[in-house]
Order: structure tokens, then sequence, then C-alpha cells
């Protein structure tokens, strides 16, 4: 079996990950390779902003964003294509926990996009960097 593409999307972005959950289906379908769209959500209980928010808001927050990237997905491919993908949210920082998914399931390839690079994020933005310059894996960047 060949090892998974890992694509890791921005669920608030809205429909700016499309072509990038569309170029991971496409790289892995190549392969044969299963194919993982990752999202994940911030963790606020472990800061200062935590203690505003009630312990049922991250519960809510994952609920939410399982929503957003199926119709996300969906968006992206069809329906018998979505049926096949793995979904995955994630709570902590994004490019740690694609990092860390990655190195669970031995992924391939990870899929990212840079969206709007401003001088802050001159290449790429700061989670995409990160993913690119610590993955023990390929990357592959879609550019908008």
């Amino acid at each position: 079996m060949t090892r998974p593409v890992l694509c890791a999307v921005d669920v608030s972005n809205g429909e700016d990950d499309i072509a990038v959950i569309q170029k991971a289906a496409q790289l892995a379908a190549f392969e044969g390779a299963q194919l993982d769209v990752i999202a994940v959500q911030p963790d606020y209980g472990m800061s200062q902003v935590g203690a505003f928010f009630g312990a049922e808001h991250h519960d809510k927050m994952v609920v939410e964003a399982k929503e957003h990237l199926n119709t996300l997905v969906l968006k992206a491919l069809d329906a018998e294509q979505n049926d096949k993908v793995r979904h995955v949210i994630a709570t902590g920082r994004a490019y740690e926990e694609v990092l860390k998914l990655a190195k669970t399931t031995d992924a391939a390839l990870i899929v990212v996009g840079a969206h709007k690079a401003d001088l802050a994020d001159y290449l790429l933005g700061p989670n995409a960097a990160r993913v690119v310059r610590h993955a023990k894996c390929s990357v592959y960047v879609v550019r908008d």
C-alpha cells in the first residue's frame, strides 16, 4: 500500500483551499494513495484567552470545523471521492498538528496552499513555511 497524501487546509478561508484539495486528490490518485485532509482549530484552553470560553466551546468548534471541512471537500471533489477521504480535525498549532499527523500516518507528501503573500508572509504563510521547513517528507505548495 502506498503511503498517504496529507492535505492541510484552513476551513476559515472559505473556498480558498478548493484548489489545494483538488491538487492533493490528483496527486493521491496518481499514486493510488489514501488522501487525508486536516483542518486545525486553535487551542484556546492553554492561554489566557481560554479563560473566556466555556468547556463546551471547544467541542462546538470541532463539530463546526468537521461540518465546514466536509462541505469544503464536497465542493472540491465529488461525493464518491469525499467518502474515501479521511477528514481530520486537530486542535493546537496548525503546523505542529500537520507535522504530527504526517509522522503518525507516515505520509509520503504534504500538500499546502500559499495564499495572499504580503510583506509579513513574504513567500508563504507562517504555517505553510514551517511545514515546508520541518517536514520529514516532501511538501507540495499550491499557489493561488
